[in-house]
């Protein structure tokens, strides 16, 4: 009876570490489940981006309307306002998708980091000021929030925005390693 008792005893506890180890397995298969799926979600936000840069370099109409409105929106017909318009909201849908991943850690700091740059580079142009303030679709509360403080505190590094604008303007800048 003590054997069978030893048994038993024995057979509860392969049972309870086999649990256990399932239960381990479950958890690494639904935490790399989750990874993946951030990683696809994160590549579809700058898909829609890199589509909507891949229109700009090949499309001349598209991009003489979409340079031509980050400056001075006035300058464009009612028609060209709102291809600029969509254009915007593509891009802003992007970032504010990756500004709701930045908060859940979905996307790494740092790489939220380079996007937070980026849309305060964009919203430092007139004419996408111009177009936030009169966007007719609300973006997130939280979103909205974060794009107003960038507008606000206006972030953007001033000698990048300079170098930029030398390359547009001349075609090039003075290259920082001369000895190249």
């Amino acid at each position: 009876m003590k054997d069978l008792q030893t048994l038993a005893n024995i057979g509860e506890i392969i049972g309870a570490i086999t649990v256990v180890l399932s239960l381990i397995y479950v958890a690494v298969q639904i935490r790399q489940s989750t990874q993946a799926q951030r990683t696809e979600n994160y590549s579809r936000a700058t898909d829609r981006l890199a589509a909507l840069q891949s229109l700009l370099s090949q499309d001349d109409e598209f991009s003489t309307i979409f340079s031509r409105g980050v400056l001075d929106t006035t300058k464009l017909t009612a028609q060209q306002r709102i291809r600029f318009t969509w254009s915007l909201y593509e891009a802003f849908g992007a970032f504010e998708f990756m500004f709701h991943a930045s908060e859940t850690d979905s996307i790494p700091a740092e790489v939220w980091g380079r996007w937070s740059a980026a849309v305060a580079w964009w919203l430092s142009f007139p004419g996408v000021q111009n177009w936030w303030a009169a966007r007719p679709i609300p973006f997130t509360g939280s979103f909205t929030s974060f794009v107003e403080s960038l507008l606000e505190d206006n972030p953007t590094n001033v000698d990048s925005t300079r170098r930029f604008n030398e390359f547009i303007s001349n075609g090039g800048i003075e290259s920082p390693h001369k000895d190249c």
